[in-house]
C-alpha cells in the first residue's frame, strides 16, 4: 500500500485491516460478496444503533478497495440494483380523482409509514410512475411516508441518509471532518417529496412537510435507536422555488457545486441545487460541533 492508512465510510483501515479483509475474501471466495460484507461486519461488530449490520457500507469499502486494486471481489451474484431501471406491475387500490381547493377544505391531514408493508410497494409504484426522477433505492436507512386527505392519497415523502460533501451546509454547521465522521448519521435527508399530479390543493405541501417533520423524529428514534438533529434537502431550482421548503422555515445556506456520486465517485452534472437545512432543537450546533 502507498499509504499506512485510508478512511472509508467513516472507518479507519490500516495495512493490517486490509490483508485482514483481503484473506476472509479469498477464504471464502465461492460464497459471494454479500456473505462477505456481513461476516466482516460481524468480526468488527460494525452495526447501526438499532443493531442492524452496516452491511451497505461495508459493501462500499469492498468495492472500493477493489478500485484502488488492494483486493479482487468474487463476480456478482446478480446485477446491482441501482444500475438497472427498476420496473413495476401497475399499482392498483389508489384514487386518481383530482382534488381542488385549499388545504383547510379537505382536513384533516392523515400521515402513514409504510416501511416494509404493501404501502411501501405503492409508494415505489408512485415515485416510479410521477417523479422526475422515478425510482431509486435508498440506500441505508430510510423512512418513507403517504399523506392522505379524505382517505385519498395526495403525497409521497422519503427520509435517508445525508450527503457527505455539502460545503455551505458544513459551513453552517461549523465542524471539523472528524465532528462530521462521527456525526452525520445525526442528520436526515429529505430525499424524494412528491405532489401527486392530479392535487391541486393550495398550501398542501406545506402543511404535508410540516406534518410529517412532528413525526418524524419519534419514528426515526422508534425504528432505528438515535435521535436526529438536522434535517436537510436540495431543491433543482431548473424545476422548482422551493417554496414549500420556506413557507415550512427551512433554512437556505447556499448551492451545491453542481457534481453527483456514482458509485465511488464524484462527476460534474452542472446543476446546482439550493440546499436547505431545518434544525429539530435549538442546540444542534453543540451536538454536532461540539465537545
Amino acid at each position: 500500500m502507498s499509504q499506512k492508512e485510508l478512511i472509508l465510510r467513516g472507518r479507519r483501515l490500516s495495512s493490517a485491516d486490509v490483508a485482514y479483509i483481503r484473506e476472509i475474501v479469498n477464504t471464502h471466495w465461492e460464497k459471494g460478496r454479500s456473505w462477505i460484507s456481513r461476516l466482516i461486519c460481524q468480526q468488527w461488530d460494525w452495526r447501526q444503533p438499532n443493531g442492524q449490520l452496516k452491511d451497505m457500507a461495508c459493501r462500499a469499502i469492498l468495492l472500493r478497495l477493489e478500485e484502488l486494486g488492494l483486493l479482487k471481489l468474487p463476480p456478482r451474484q446478480c446485477a446491482g440494483r441501482n444500475n438497472r431501471r427498476s420496473s413495476f406491475a401497475p399499482a392498483s387500490g389508489f384514487s386518481t380523482n383530482p382534488l381542488v381547493g385549499t388545504v383547510g377544505e379537505f382536513a384533516p391531514l392523515r400521515l402513514e409509514m409504510v416501511r416494509w408493508s404493501k404501502g411501501e410497494r405503492l409508494w415505489n409504484w408512485l415515485m416510479h410512475s410521477y417523479h422526475y426522477q422515478g425510482y431509486r433505492l435508498i440506500v441505508g436507512p430510510y423512512l418513507k411516508y403517504l399523506a392522505y386527505l379524505r382517505g385519498q392519497i395526495v403525497a409521497c415523502l422519503g427520509w435517508g441518509a445525508p450527503a457527505w460533501k455539502v460545503g455551505s451546509r458544513d459551513r453552517f454547521i461549523g465542524w471539523n471532518q472528524e465532528e462530521k465522521r462521527s456525526r452525520l448519521y445525526l442528520l436526515l435527508n429529505n430525499v424524494r417529496f412528491l405532489i401527486l399530479p392530479w392535487i391541486r390543493v393550495k398550501y398542501l405541501s406545506s402543511k404535508v412537510l410540516a406534518s410529517n417533520i412532528k413525526v418524524l423524529p419519534s419514528d426515526w428514534q422508534h425504528f432505528y435507536h438515535h435521535p436526529i438533529v438536522l434535517l436537510e434537502t436540495f431543491v433543482d431550482t431548473s424545476r422548482f422555488q422551493g417554496t414549500c421548503y420556506q413557507a415550512s422555515n427551512w433554512i437556505y445556506v447556499g448551492q451545491t457545486k453542481g457534481s453527483g456520486k456514482r458509485g465511488n465517485h464524484y462527476y460534474y452534472h452542472g446543476q446546482p441545487k439550493a440546499v436547505y437545512l431545518y434544525p429539530l432543537r435549538d442546540d444542534f450546533r453543540e451536538v454536532l460541533a461540539g465537545d
